[in-house]
């Protein structure tokens, strides 16, 4: 029987996860030309439940299409497997002959394999492929879905400053991130001059106080006569916890499949709405949540987010090669690099925006977190000046 690659994909979905994919797949039939690539359906659900799709023999230009749609083609799970869980993983890992087990996904898959690795002693190779767009990944640079994410996240803020200065108010944009600030940062990726907005930025790194918000709403308004701001659904106050933990009793707060709290629905926006009732009452406010429209949007695929989340499924079939372990992309020289890590390094660790990306005294990026953000995501646009 020909040796066996499975490859499946966790996690929230991203614009570029089924590049990595189809890198992967095309990338084996071209080293082992006689294996067979077995696509888990919802991520390791699949192998629990012998639940295949055949890549083997699919069409290149099929792949290909597929690469370039956004969402997981193979369908996603939150599953976060527990000792006795990944027993059961390995056995139907094993019964489907497989040499390595190439997952796609976050911090947790990447705890996923580390605990299959272990288990395997050997037997198996297991590979972390990344992917996330909150962009939180330690060893890495920057990650595959995150690009994207971030070009959505610009355009929007920067659609909607023109908004507000035809129209002067307050808008609140809330934007996916549990821990890192890293995709709420982005809204000020394409500010052009210094009375741009997002004017006040929010991110989980720094404690939020709904005082100071009111206050230094108050003062943007002051001097722009509007104010937009951008905050993560993660933002938590000076005790630590969630913002939306403070807001909903603690037997009403939802929670997935790996403890975390769920940050999506629509409480957090009505706090910023009774928050902007209270504190500056009459003025004009609108709050939104973003939601999932960031990470998958098909109007916003990144051709270089696309390319490196390409080659880094290319790259994961090397790393099977040779015995398993993280893909992380780097930046050396100038360049975004491809390395192997530990699994150990990535595995159900968390990746926090530096503080020095922010600055000290105020709530808005640094110089060096602008440059960080204009690397990856360089402006698209020249627009014409507004006369207010």
């Amino acid at each position: 029987m020909p040796s066996t690659f499975v490859i499946a994909q966790g996690g929230g979905p991203t614009a570029v996860i089924n590049q990595t994919m189809a890198g992967a797949v095309l990338e084996i039939r071209r080293r082992h030309p006689k294996a067979r690539v077995l696509g888990s359906r919802h991520g390791v659900r699949g192998i629990r439940d012998g639940d295949y799709v055949d890549l083997s023999d699919i069409p290149e230009e099929q792949l290909l299409r597929i690469a370039a749609t956004p969402g997981a083609a193979l369908g996603s799970t939150r599953d976060k497997p527990d000792a006795a869980y990944c027993d059961v993983i390995l056995e139907g890992l094993k019964k489907a002959d497989a040499r390595a087990f190439i997952y796609i996904g976050g911090n947790d898959t990447a705890g996923t394999q580390q605990i299959l690795t272990e288990a395997a002693q050997g037997s198996i190779a297991f590979v972390h492929a990344p992917k996330t767009i909150d962009n939180d990944l330690e060893e890495n640079d920057h990650t595959p879905g995150f690009i994207s994410a971030a070009e959505f996240v610009a355009g929007a803020f920067l659609s909607v400053d023109l908004d507000f200065r035809a129209l002067p108010g307050i808008y609140v944009g809330i934007v996916m991130g549990r821990h890192a600030g890293f995709l709420t940062a982005a809204a000020a990726a394409w500010r052009d001059e210094d009375t741009d907005g997002p004017h006040l930025i929010y991110v989980p790194e720094r404690a939020f106080s709904v005082p100071r918000f009111i206050d230094e709403v108050k003062a943007t308004l002051a001097r722009h006569r509007r104010c937009v701001v951008a905050v993560s659904e993660g933002v938590t106050t000076a005790d630590g916890k969630a913002l939306v933990e403070s807001i909903v009793p603690a037997d009403k707060l939802e929670r997935d499949a790996h403890g975390n709290i769920k940050l999506s629905g629509s409480d957090l926006s009505r706090a910023f709405e009774n928050a902007l009732a209270e504190g500056l009452p009459g003025k004009r406010a609108r709050v939104d949540a973003l939601g999932y429209m960031p990470r998958g949007y098909i109007g916003a695929v990144n051709a270089v987010d696309a390319q490196e989340a390409f080659d880094a499924g290319v790259f994961a079939i090397d790393a099977a090669d040779k015995g398993g372990g993280s893909v992380a992309l780097k930046y050396e020289g100038g360049k975004t690099v491809l390395k192997l890590v530990p699994l150990a390094n990535v595995a159900g660790k968390t990746r926090h925006m530096p503080d020095d990306f922010m600055l000290p005294d105020a709530n808005h990026l640094s110089e060096k977190g602008l440059e960080y953000l204009r690397r990856l995501v360089p402006g698209r646009f020249k627009i014409g000046r507004p006369f207010v």
